[in-house]
């Protein structure tokens, strides 16, 4: 055990902070990808349309721009929307967005290698075909029973990030800057060539998409187009996941390239794609090739390889960045004890991989499981993503409402947020109710259902390991209390296990004024921490006294609360983060189990100062 505890405690490896280019790489391989199916799903769904409700993603997520940039400026933690509500609500609620944020991932990363893969076979077409036929020969099925190829070449590809992930974020961010600049390039010579396709033929086919009737209606229409376009800006969450691994001021410029880049391609791609194809033909023909059959129009074979190629690339990207946001938020949830402390190993690298190897391994099952059918995992892809967006702007209401003094670097308006979270709302309602393209397919919740009771389960189960391992207990001194000696070992190692988990000391800083205030302390951690132990810490300067007042106060709370060890602590210093990490060592409680009340505007440090210091109030 003090071998463990000596990992937790050890001094972290120093690892350059990521600079603007390489942060926004990562996380915009993810959204940016989104260029080669959103244009498609939008005319699908909105007809001639389709650009519009782009341009009205593009707002939305605009205004998520501040939304992201108050929250994570107040509290530049991993995590994104787990953090936001662990900092202002509980770790029961914040469990939820965690559930949500990791099913986006795990569906993100699985359907991006899959669809990767796909790309990268039609350019190999025949090859994949007769290799194909030979691997089913060879195992006596039939050639069209699987294509294993693709699923062979998709577990190779989740395994390459895997590795790439493992090496370092400072090593994945090279690779993804090189598919970023590619991408963007490869998307600029595109527009560039179908601007100059539809100078030489006109706007007719424009006009003609334009005077067609849409079905069910214009609002309908642009109802179930905007839900279907959200998809668009998904991917935009991940920078906050690894806010810390970025240097200071790089995470606000993140949202604002994702949002530039997003908001210019999408619309404007269904824009042209509405000039050079008929509305007719996209949804009959090219709803997973739109770009390259426009590429294939405006400027031949030599554009649409080249645009395959970037789409095999950016959807790898999209891999990657599945790989990075998914580690630093489970790296947050593990400090805070609802995964498993297993998953804090590190390598030289300063890489959890751990996290990542179990990222991996849950990924492959889930392709072989549906045998390369990752087209059910959009039912999850699409409301998990909402659901975070969603959650994340709730977060925002409540740390306005609950930590309104928190120093931000900006402020979302209210009427922003109450926009962006309504807008979200109608789009998560939209994926809910509309159906599905195969009528025999499961409805889109249904198939998200499967997949999120058994991940919030988990979680749940973390969450209460102590109570059901009581509960565990009495049940088997209950059953087995006839041959009570054979259990007895059990009995005492399941009770040393509640303890182990109950020994865990926290601390909590207080300025003495208040007794409401140290009350609130303290069921914040009774009710969300399991522990038995508290220190509670005054910071007095040389010669400073007690009050009596504060005295009292502490022996109130210490018959208050009587299954709860209160030790109260004065410490001469100034608070900072200095002391913070000399009590933290001194005393070997991590310094995320060590609680601060809101500070006011005259606070002279910021949050993440102070090394991951919570607020409780």
């Amino acid at each position: 055990m003090l071998k463990k505890k000596d990992e937790i405690f050890s001094e972290p490896i120093k690892h350059k902070k990521l600079n603007e280019l390489e942060a926004t790489a990562i996380s915009g391989n993810d959204i940016s990808s989104s260029v080669l199916y959103v244009s498609a799903l939008a005319i699908a769904f909105a007809g001639k349309y389709a650009w519009i409700t782009l341009l009205i993603v593009a707002f939305v997520l605009y205004l998520f721009r501040k939304i992201y940039g108050e929250v994570v400026g107040a509290l530049p933690l991993n995590g994104g929307a787990y953090n936001a509500l662990l900092n202002t609500t509980s770790k029961k609620m914040a469990s939820w967005a965690a559930t949500f944020t990791l099913l986006s991932y795990m569906a993100t990363a699985v359907i991006s290698a899959n669809e990767a893969v796909h790309y990268l076979a039609e350019i190999f077409h025949d090859q994949v075909l007769t290799w194909n036929e030979r691997i089913m020969q060879f195992l006596g099925a039939s050639p069209d029973s699987m294509n294993v190829v693709i699923l062979l070449g998709t577990s190779l590809l989740l395994g390459i990030f895997a590795w790439l992930a493992i090496m370092g974020i400072k090593e994945s961010s090279k690779v993804a800057i090189a598919i970023f600049l590619f991408h963007l390039t490869s998307m600029t010579v595109l527009i560039v060539t179908l601007f100059i396709f539809i100078a030489r033929n006109g706007m007719g086919i424009f006009w003609e998409n334009w005077h067609t009737t849409t079905e069910g209606g214009v609002w309908t229409a642009i109802f179930f187009g905007f839900a279907a376009s959200m998809l668009g800006i998904s991917g935009f969450e991940s920078s906050a996941n690894f806010v810390e691994e970025q240097a200071p001021g790089v995470f606000r410029k993140t949202l604002r390239n994702m949002w530039a880049v997003v908001s210019v391609l999408n619309p404007l791609m269904a824009f042209l794609a509405l000039a050079a194809l008929r509305i007719d033909e996209v949804k009959l023909h090219y709803k997973e090739t739109l770009l390259t059959k426009m590429a294939e129009l405006s400027a031949g074979e030599w554009l649409a390889f080249i645009i395959s190629l970037d789409a095999f690339f950016v959807l790898s990207g999209a891999v990657l960045t599945s790989y990075i946001g998914v580690t630093g938020l489970l790296e947050r949830m593990t400090l805070d004890r609802i995964m498993p402390q297993y998953f804090l190993k590190k390598n030289k690298h300063n890489a959890s991989y751990r996290i990542i190897i179990f990222f991996f391994l849950l990924n492959l099952s889930i392709l072989w499981l549906t045998r390369g059918n990752v087209k059910t995992l959009a039912g999850v892809y699409t409301i998990s993503f909402l659901s975070v967006m969603f959650l994340f702007a709730l977060g925002n209401i409540l740390l306005k409402v609950k930590r309104k003094h928190l120093p931000a670097p900006e402020r979302a308006p209210w009427l922003g947020v109450i926009v962006a979270m309504t807008a979200v709302l109608v789009a998560l309602i939209g994926n809910i109710v509309m159906p599905p393209e195969d009528e025999n397919a499961m409805p889109n919740w249904e198939v998200f259902l499967i997949y999120f009771i058994p991940a919030f389960v988990f979680v749940a189960i973390m969450l209460n390991r102590t109570m059901i391992l009581k509960f565990l207990l009495n049940v088997l001194q209950m059953i087995f209390d006839p041959i009570r000696r054979f259990f007895i070992k059990l009995n005492h190692g399941i009770s040393n296990l509640i303890d182990e988990i109950n020994s865990q000391e926290f601390v909590f800083f207080t300025k003495g004024k208040s007794i409401a205030n140290l009350n609130k302390a303290m069921l914040y951690i009774r009710d969300n921490e399991h522990t038995k132990k508290v220190k509670i810490v005054k910071v007095i300067k040389p010669g400073e006294k007690i009050s009596d007042q504060l005295l009292q106060y502490i022996k109130f709370l210490d018959e208050e609360y009587p299954e709860i060890d209160i030790e109260f602590v004065t410490v001469e210093g100034e608070f900072g983060p200095e002391l913070i990490r000399r009590l933290s060592k001194e005393w070997r409680i991590p310094i995320n189990f060590m609680f601060i009340g809101s500070p006011d505007e005259k606070f002279p440090y910021r949050l993440e100062e102070l090394g991951g210091v919570r607020l409780i109030m």
